[in-house]
């Protein structure tokens, strides 16, 4: 009996032991778990144009509806558009959440367009072996006159200064110069250095910022979640077009197509394609700053090539053709940096390619519409002939294999050579032919 009460008391006090446990692990999970923050990345590793812009905002729109800490904008970018730029500093500025720029990974850059956005965030950030530097900007507009560039530049280090000083950097330091990571540290136009993404989320938590409202924020960023924001297939399509030489590649090939096209109607396919491709590049190209002068040497080149294929200049129109087109593409658009600007390569190789083709297909054309005319008797104006039986002054000549009744202007006798002159519907005008000369033996 005694053993037997033993048992049931480990018993109960075991179920004691157990339901304990289990109101402690219950009462545990009912309690509120710190949540992981969350940060958003923006990978912006392109010129600064209307595409990255629109990728901005929608980086800037996403941060601020899905609850994020932060926004980090990983940087490496060689410059870009005025117009552009000021969009998205001015996007920055305005976001709820707060904007990180950082520069990285090591070897990347923020230049001209670039160090503009990196001042203009709440926290700027480089990499080691990184480098930052204000250059020059163009408006989307194209190069302007020396005055008008001038108070563009005013401008634009009027408002670098604006908010430079604002984020308690120095704005003295501000200027066109270029900075290391540890230049631009020590001159504070940078809040610090971090190796890595972690590391600089790392150093970052904690930290207090100041708003552009005057507000104060302390930043939570130990541990976060850093989801990176892909680009949709509409700025990927976007950010391939802006790029002038593909642009360029696309004008010039659906330009030979809708040409085909109109040579052997009918066949549809190319005329389309060359009509999608013209209309992509026309679309691409409307999103750079295009210098006019350069459409107008496009369109003499166009004419020149044209007058080359159909009267002939020995050469001398299609040379100013190619000269013209060649020049055209390469000052085409008004690039503040070389990876805006159409390739040597590519003008090069589309100039002499197209003139080339251009002179060769309208000269085909041109000879086909010439040899249409002559179908038929028209055809046999030039040709050599025999009289197939004396021409008093009528008779039967073969012409090219065929047997045609022609009439001569004088007697002729049966197997004389003849030349066909003209022709009256389907009598021909024949004349004697001149005798092959015999070369003279001198005396």
């Amino acid at each position: 009996m005694v053993q037997r009460a033993s048992r049931i008391a480990l018993g109960l006090v075991a179920a004691a032991v157990f339901a304990a446990f289990g109101f402690g692990a219950a009462a545990f999970a009912q309690q509120p778990q710190p949540q992981q923050p969350l940060v958003d990345k923006f990978v912006l590793s392109d010129t600064i144009q209307p595409v990255s812009a629109g990728q901005l905002d929608r980086a800037i729109a996403r941060a601020n509806s899905d609850g994020a800490q932060a926004l980090l904008i990983e940087m490496d970018t060689p410059g870009g558009l005025l117009d552009s730029m000021r969009s998205m500093i001015g996007a920055i500025l305005a976001s709820k959440v707060p904007v990180i720029v950082y520069v990285a990974p090591g070897g990347s850059r923020a230049g001209s367009a670039g160090f503009y956005l990196l001042e203009s965030a709440d926290v700027a950030a480089m990499a080691p072996a990184t480098n930052a530097g204000a250059a020059h900007v163009v408006s989307e507009f194209g190069k302007m006159d020396e005055t008008m560039s001038q108070k563009v530049e005013n401008d634009t280090e009027a408002l670098l200064r604006s908010y430079v000083k604002q984020r308690g950097r120095n704005p003295a330091a501000a200027t066109s110069h270029s900075y290391t990571a540890q230049e631009a540290l020590d001159q504070h136009l940078i809040d610090l250095i971090a190796p890595n993404d972690w590391q600089l989320l790392a150093a970052l938590d904690g930290r207090t910022i100041t708003r552009m409202d005057g507000s104060k924020l302390t930043l939570h960023l130990a541990g976060a979640r850093i989801e990176v924001m892909q680009p949709t297939l509409r700025e990927q399509l976007l950010g391939w077009l802006v790029n002038p030489s593909i642009a360029m590649l696309l004008l010039v090939g659906g330009a030979l197509l809708i040409y085909l096209e109109f040579n052997a109607p009918g066949t549809i396919v190319p005329g389309a394609l060359g009509t999608l491709m013209v209309l992509l590049a026309i679309f691409g190209l409307n999103l750079l700053p295009i210098r006019y002068t350069a459409v107008l040497l496009l369109l003499a080149a166009l004419v020149l090539l044209l007058l080359e294929a159909k009267f002939g200049g020995h050469g001398v129109l299609a040379a100013a053709g190619i000269l013209c087109l060649t020049f055209g593409m390469l000052t085409l658009v008004a690039a503040p940096v070389p990876e805006m600007e159409i390739s040597n390569a590519v003008a090069f190789g589309l100039s002499a390619g197209f003139g080339l083709i251009t002179v060769f297909l309208v000269r085909l054309a041109v000879r086909a519409r010439k040899m249409k005319t002559r179908l038929g008797v028209d055809a046999l104006v030039g040709s050599r002939a025999t009289a197939m039986e004396p021409l008093t002054p009528e008779g039967h000549v073969l012409v090219e294999g065929e047997i045609w009744q022609a009439v001569a202007s004088e007697p002729v006798a049966a197997g004389s050579p003849l030349r066909v002159l003209s022709h009256e519907q389907y009598l021909l005008h024949v004349a004697p032919a001149e005798p092959p000369r015999s070369p003279e033996i001198p005396a």
